[in-house]
C-alpha cells in the first residue's frame, strides 16, 4: 500500500471493515469516508504541533535583501525559526568574501541601538552585522543592507494538510503506524466509542513518545580528557 494520502486513509478504512477506496473516487467523498479522511490530518496534525523541531520539518530559507529595507516577513509557514542560524552568504556581487553568522539582537536592544537605521537612506548602508525578530513576527536586519545581500536561515513548519489521494505526508515512513492510530482515535470518537477511543490515544500518545525520543532526544557525554 502506498505511502500516501489514499494509502494512510485507506489502513483506517480496513481496520474499520470499511470499503477501501479508490484514486478514482477519493477526492468526491461524502459521509463518513470525509471524516476518515479529516481523522488522518487530524492525526499528522497533532504529531507535527506535538514538538518544535521535528527533523523532518525542518526548511530553510535564502533571502536576497533589498537595499534599503531592514525589515522581512517570515515563511507563512514557519513554526520555530532557529534565529542562531542566520548568516550572510559568500558573493561576488556584492563582495562577501567570507560567510559569517550574524549576531541576534532582542527587539528592545535593536530599538536603543539601531532604531535610527529606520530612516537612513539605502546609500548610508552596509552589509548586516545583527538580525532581530520584531515585535510583529519579522525579521530585522541591521544595519540597513546597502546592497543585495544574500542571507541564510533555517526554521521549522508546520506543513499544509494532504488533499489529494497522492499527497505524502513530511513525517517518515516509517512512523506510519503512529499516524494511522492517531487516526483510529479520531475515527472512534466520531463513531461515539469511547472505549476503543480512549485506547487508540493511548497508543498515540506512546506512538509520539517514541518518535520524539528516536528522533529529538540526544545523550551528551561528558569525559575526562
Amino acid at each position: 500500500m502506498a505511502y500516501d494520502f489514499l494509502g494512510l486513509t485507506n489502513d483506517i478504512c480496513r481496520r474499520l471493515n470499511e470499503t477501501e477506496l479508490s484514486s478514482g473516487n477519493f477526492s468526491t467523498t461524502t459521509g463518513v469516508y470525509s471524516q476518515l479522511k479529516d481523522s488522518v490530518n487530524a492525526a499528522i496534525r497533532d504529531i507535527n504541533q506535538s514538538h518544535f523541531a521535528w527533523p523532518f520539518n525542518h526548511n530553510y530559507v535564502q533571502l536576497t535583501l533589498t537595499p534599503g529595507q531592514l525589515r522581512y516577513p517570515l515563511p507563512t509557514n514557519h513554526k520555530y525559526v532557529d534565529f542562531d542560524t542566520v548568516r550572510l552568504e559568500r558573493s561576488t556581487s556584492p563582495l562577501v568574501e567570507n560567510a559569517r553568522k550574524l549576531t541576534q539582537l532582542s527587539y528592545d536592544e535593536y530599538v536603543s541601538r539601531y532604531i535610527d537605521e529606520e530612516y537612513r537612506p539605502s546609500s548610508q548602508g552596509s552589509a548586516p552585522e545583527y538580525v532581530v525578530r520584531a515585535q510583529d513576527g519579522d525579521i530585522i536586519f541591521a544595519p540597513i543592507p546597502d546592497k543585495a545581500y544574500q542571507v541564510k536561515y533555517e526554521y521549522y513548519m508546520y506543513p499544509a494538510d494532504l488533499v489529494n489521494d497522492t499527497d505524502v505526508p513530511t513525517i517518515p515512513y516509517r512512523y506510519r503506524h503512529v499516524i494511522v492510530d492517531g487516526g483510529m482515535y479520531y475515527a472512534y470518537m466520531f463513531r461515539d466509542n469511547i472505549e476503543s477511543a480512549r485506547v487508540s490515544f493511548q497508543k498515540f500518545e506512546d506512538g509520539m513518545k517514541r518518535m520524539r525520543t528516536q528522533s529529538i532526544n540526544e545523550n551528551i557525554y561528558a569525559r575526562a580528557v
